[in-house]
């Protein structure tokens, strides 16, 4: 399989992010880039989403793990805004979680209810967010990393 152009070019950001906020790695250091951003894409044994910096922010990645549990492809994730990964009754609280990770660089522990394509609800758990901030310092969204 081929991964997207846009998963390969996010690797280095999701990599270098969590590292600088989680001060461990996301991967295994002995991979090059290339295989790191494809074991993240299609082997990963946990889902890893995230969005941009937007006002109502639209989803960026989705790792194949992340496609299968909400039941979208890439190319429909990609035009979903992540506020629709939540029931209607857990979005106010999905925003304002992510405003805390916002003000503090990332978060750990988090359990959430979301919602897949079809409408089947199931529970994300052990999720990790952190704030995709590049080596100048650049914003570009935030990141998550969950296991249901």
């Amino acid at each position: 399989m081929t991964i997207p152009v846009a998963a390969s070019t996010l690797y280095r950001l999701f990599a270098h992010s969590y590292a600088r906020w989680l001060k461990q790695p996301l991967v295994e250091a002995e991979l090059s880039d290339e295989q790191a951003a494809g074991w993240l894409y299609e082997e990963a044994p946990f889902g890893l989403l995230a969005h941009d910096t937007r006002a109502d922010p639209l989803f960026i990645y989705g790792n194949l793990a992340a496609q299968r549990c909400f039941e979208y492809s890439w190319d429909e994730l990609m035009l979903l805004p992540s506020r629709l990964s939540a029931p209607p009754q857990q979005v106010e609280d999905r925003k304002q979680f992510l405003e805390q990770v916002r003000k503090e660089s990332f978060a750990t522990g988090y359990r959430g209810l979301r919602i897949s394509k079809s409408g089947r609800s199931f529970w994300i758990n052990d999720g990790i967010v952190w704030q995709l901030v590049d080596q100048a310092g650049v914003l570009h969204g935030q990141a998550a990393l969950f296991r249901t």
